[in-house]
Parts: C-alpha cells; sequence; structure tokens
C-alpha cells in the first residue's frame, strides 16, 4: 500500500509498505479521505509540540470497513474513527476524562497516523457513519474538537462568545457556540476568513485587530460588559497572553489553541474578574456522538467548510502550499480514492 512520511519539518515522502493485519480486537479500514488539520501544518513546518520524526501525519479521516471482529459493522460499510488511543488506568481515565489521559497516543501524532491506504485501529474507537458522507465523516474529529471546545465553556444562550481564530477550529467553535443560541463575535487578521464565518456560518460580528481596536469595538458592540467566554482557536502566544483583557467580569476563557511557550497573565487584572481560565483538549465519545447527531440534522454546513481538494499522490509536493493564505484554503481534504 501507498503512504505519505513526513521525514523531517519541511519534507514529505511517497512511499509503499505492507498492508497491515488486524489482531484480535481490532479491524482493518480502508482510507478514503483525510483532512488536513492544523496539527499537521504545524508539524510539518517543525513547531508541533509533542512531536517526533518520522511521521506518517493525518488523524481526520472518513474509511470504510474492511474487515476484523468488531460487533454490529460490516464489510464496505462507512465510517470513522477516534484518534485518541488512552490506556485506561491514569486518574483521567478512571475519572472519565480519556481526551486527557496522561498516556494518550494520538494518531498521527504520537505515533504513525492514517496518509496511508490501509490502517488498522482498535475496535472501541470505532463509530459508525451510516447516513454520513465520507465527506461528512472526514469533519467529525475537527467538528468534535470544537464541540468539546464550547462543552468546556458551558455556554449556553445567555453567552457572548469571542472566538479568536475563525480557521477550521475556530468556525467548528462558532457553529456550535450558535447551535447553544449564544451571540458569536469572530476574530481574525485574515478578512477572507472573516466575511467566510459571516456569510456561511452565520458569525454575529467580525473584528480584524490590524483594522479596528479590538478592545474598543468589543467594548462598543456589548454595551460595556466585554465576552462572557473567550475561546482561543490561534494558537499564537501573543494573541492567547493577550485574550485575558477581553473577557467580562465573572466570565471563562477557554484555549482550544496551543502553543509551546508561557501563559502570563496580568494576575490583579485575572483576580478580579475572577476569571476561569479552561484548556481543551482532544474529544470525548459524547462530543463525538454529538457532532454526528448535528450533521444527520443538517446543523453544519460541511460543503461549505471543504473548500480544497488534494489528491494523495501529489500531496508531498503541494503540502507546503496549504498554509498560504494567498490559497485562500479553510479546509483541505485529501482524497485517496
Amino acid at each position: 500500500m501507498r503512504y505519505i512520511v513526513c521525514d523531517h519539518p519541511g519534507s514529505m515522502t511517497l512511499s509503499t509498505m505492507e498492508s497491515p493485519i488486524p489482531k484480535k480486537g481490532e479491524s482493518l479500514l480502508k482510507i478514503h479521505k483525510i483532512g488536513i488539520c492544523g496539527t499537521d501544518i504545524h508539524a510539518f513546518n517543525g513547531n508541533q509540540p509533542y512531536f517526533n520524526y518520522p511521521r506518517i501525519l493525518g488523524h481526520e479521516l472518513a474509511a470504510e470497513y474492511v474487515k476484523g471482529d468488531a460487533e454490529n459493522f460490516i464489510p464496505g460499510e462507512a465510517l470513522t474513527f477516534m484518534p485518541y488511543f488512552n490506556c485506561g488506568i491514569c486518574v483521567a481515565c478512571k475519572n472519565e476524562r480519556p481526551n486527557c489521559c496522561s498516556n494518550i497516543k494520538v494518531f498521527g501524532v504520537h505515533m504513525d497516523g492514517g496518509m496511508k491506504e490501509y490502517v488498522v485501529v482498535p475496535n472501541e474507537y470505532l463509530l459508525k457513519g451510516v447516513g454520513l458522507s465520507f465527506d461528512q465523516l472526514t469533519m467529525v474529529e475537527p467538528l468534535a474538537i470544537a464541540a468539546h471546545g464550547v462543552r468546556r465553556g458551558g455556554i449556553t444562550e445567555n453567552d457572548t462568545v469571542l472566538v479568536m481564530g475563525v480557521g477550521p477550529i475556530g468556525l467548528g467553535l462558532v457553529a456550535f457556540a450558535k447551535i447553544k443560541g449564544a451571540r458569536v463575535i469572530g476574530v481574525d487578521v485574515n478578512d477572507f476568513r472573516l466575511n467566510f464565518a459571516k456569510l456561511k456560518f452565520g458569525v454575529d460580528a467580525c473584528l480584524n485587530p490590524l483594522n479596528v481596536n479590538l478592545k474598543e469595538e468589543l467594548f462598543t458592540l456589548t454595551d460595556g460588559d466585554m465576552a462572557t467566554v473567550v475561546i482561543d482557536a490561534t494558537g499564537n502566544q501573543s494573541v492567547i497572553n493577550g485574550g485575558l483583557q477581553y473577557i467580562s467580569h465573572g466570565g471563562r476563557y477557554v484555549l482550544v489553541g496551543l502553543q509551546k511557550g508561557d501563559l502570563v497573565f496580568n494576575h490583579p487584572e485575572f483576580h478580579k474578574r475572577e476569571t476561569t481560565l479552561l484548556s481543551s483538549r482532544n474529544a470525548n465519545k459524547e462530543d463525538f456522538e454529538h457532532v454526528i447527531s448535528c450533521l444527520k440534522k443538517g446543523l453544519i454546513d460541511v460543503d461549505s467548510l471543504i473548500t480544497h481538494r488534494l489528491n494523495f499522490s501529489n500531496l508531498p509536493e503541494l503540502f507546503e502550499n496549504i498554509s498560504d493564505p494567498k490559497n485562500k484554503i479553510i479546509k483541505a481534504v485529501i482524497d485517496v480514492i
């Protein structure tokens, strides 16, 4: 079978290997589509935490069941899976928080992932895709990340939510916050993404900090209250450290984006607001199930999210172009078949 490996930062190679063979408790899947995630881009650029090379990337996957001993799955059916393999015995797992398992192995990050034609996956992580297209199944994992972030923030219809960064994860955050009935304000330095968020995802207001004083504009939009929930989806250190100034008194700050440096806040400003600081890592089964339910109900338009398609064979020479703003890519998907 064919596979693509990221040999070292800035380099990908297309090669071949033997197809894997499932053991007891595992299933063989044929990969149809692969979503390109910010994690993949960071890994390619050499700035992804928790990462070693060489590595086969890819964890946003739509597949076909080939064979194995999974109950209620039959050859030929479409599916996806949770790409976070947890230990089941650590304190997080025992407390039903497997998304932050202390021994977690994320497919395509801590272990080789899905940029290949066939993968073997433990049966307990499989998710049925009945009624969903391969495109929709490709988007389940990134949307689950967003759904988990919104759940971590405890967002309700009474909240004004500021989403910093309206790339694919940010758009998912917008979508699920809107489903909860919240007012949502999007922030980005890319006007194309801001316009996309307004036209396709119904964000209530768009702010570009390169063009406006963000704090003053937010103050005006909220009648001085600021945002009850601020969610970072940029993974940019200066943006994250500056986010406190946009939070209301009694507000919550949810960090979905990840960067390598330190968090630095002014303690009196943090303290006087009685701010709740939350990280949001990966997603749990209930988040995946919520996403699948929303997709089946037509609450999220995947066709709008996927703006570019790439061929598996050509990916190594094209990958470096994906993060170029000039290409106006919201979400790129690799067609394996």
